[in-house]
């Protein structure tokens, strides 16, 4: 620590420009088009095609994994596998399986698989309970606004 001290104080040009440096590789990364978690896994691990033909929240298993836009997919049944294989963006989170309401105000959170919603067939999570309360007041405006800012959130 003593010696960064020494560095900034005697190379201030030097710190500001390492600075500059990390925060635009920061600002390059953006978003991964799909939440995953340490083991790549998408949703936790919940069964994406349940929130539709189950209205519930339903955890898959590894024996009925699928792998589609560089995450895995577990689903309860080999049926279920089949159907999001046929109709990926279907089933699949919008915003990547991010919170809705955090999209749609121009920023990434994660998305907890437990507070979702299905808005006109399509799956939306949000980042707990109390978000989800907050999303539900103004649904169309988040996500008109979300369909903006996504695009833009990925390239960030």
């Amino acid at each position: 620590m003593k010696m960064l001290r020494g560095i900034i104080r005697v190379h201030p040009f030097l710190a500001a420009l390492l600075l500059v440096s990390a925060l635009a590789s920061l600002a390059r990364a953006g978003a991964d088009p799909v939440n995953r978690d340490s083991h790549g896994v998408a949703l936790r691990g919940y069964d994406a095609v349940a929130y539709h033909t189950r209205q519930e929240a339903v955890h898959g298993e590894k024996a009925y994994a699928y792998e589609w836009n560089g995450a895995i997919w577990y689903f309860t049944s080999a049926g279920n596998r089949e159907l999001f294989a046929e109709n990926p963006e279907r089933y699949a989170p919008q915003f990547g399986g991010y919170c809705a309401w955090a999209v749609g105000h121009d920023y990434i959170a994660d998305g907890d698989p437990t507070a979702w919603s299905i808005v006109d067939g399509k799956l939306f999570l949000n980042y707990n309970k109390q978000v989800q309360a907050l999303w539900l007041e103004e649904i169309p405006q988040l996500i008109e606004k979300g369909n903006g800012n996504w695009p833009k959130l990925l390239l960030r």
